[in-house]
């Protein structure tokens, strides 16, 4: 696997570079993503695979605009509530210390309505659904461009 963990300055341990790769996101900066209110702090990410595990913070009312999970995803909430806003699943609601999984090929709008923080695994990033009918990434990338690799396995 060629998964990549952010180096933390001046944390460099030949012991756990080899194989066990210790993060500690207390030394991490929380970056920004495209969605106001939304930042992510990257524990792990395969740019081969797709696989990404994230600290996800959301600030009060902050929406995750529809997207799409085209693998499992896994979703652990430690702070606040995690709220299906739009799609199938309307009103599903996650809390602190409860755990969500959505099947391949679920759809939804997702919200934090008093904001919070969650451990987020993808195994492919999602598919965001633009109003001009583009279909993109988180970053804004096309989708196929940059993900399409990962569904010829």
């Amino acid at each position: 696997m060629d998964a990549v963990t952010q180096k933390v300055k001046g944390k460099a341990d030949s012991k756990t570079d080899a194989h066990s790769h210790v993060v500690r996101p207390v030394e991490m900066e929380w970056q920004k993503t495209r969605f106001p209110g939304c930042e992510a702090k990257t524990l792990l990410f395969d740019q081969k695979t797709g696989l990404v595990t994230a600290l996800m913070r959301f600030a009060p009312g902050a929406v995750l605009p529809d997207h799409e999970h085209v693998q499992i995803e896994q979703t652990y909430v430690l702070e606040g509530r995690l709220v299906d806003k739009e799609g199938p699943a309307e009103g599903v609601v996650a809390g602190p210390g409860e755990f969500v999984w959505r099947e391949v090929g679920s759809r939804h709008v997702a919200w934090c309505p008093e904001g919070g923080l969650m451990l987020a695994m993808f195994q492919v990033p999602n598919k965001f659904y633009e109003a001009d009918g583009r279909v993109t990434d988180a970053s804004g990338k096309d989708w196929d461009t940059a993900w399409g690799h990962t569904q010829n396995r």
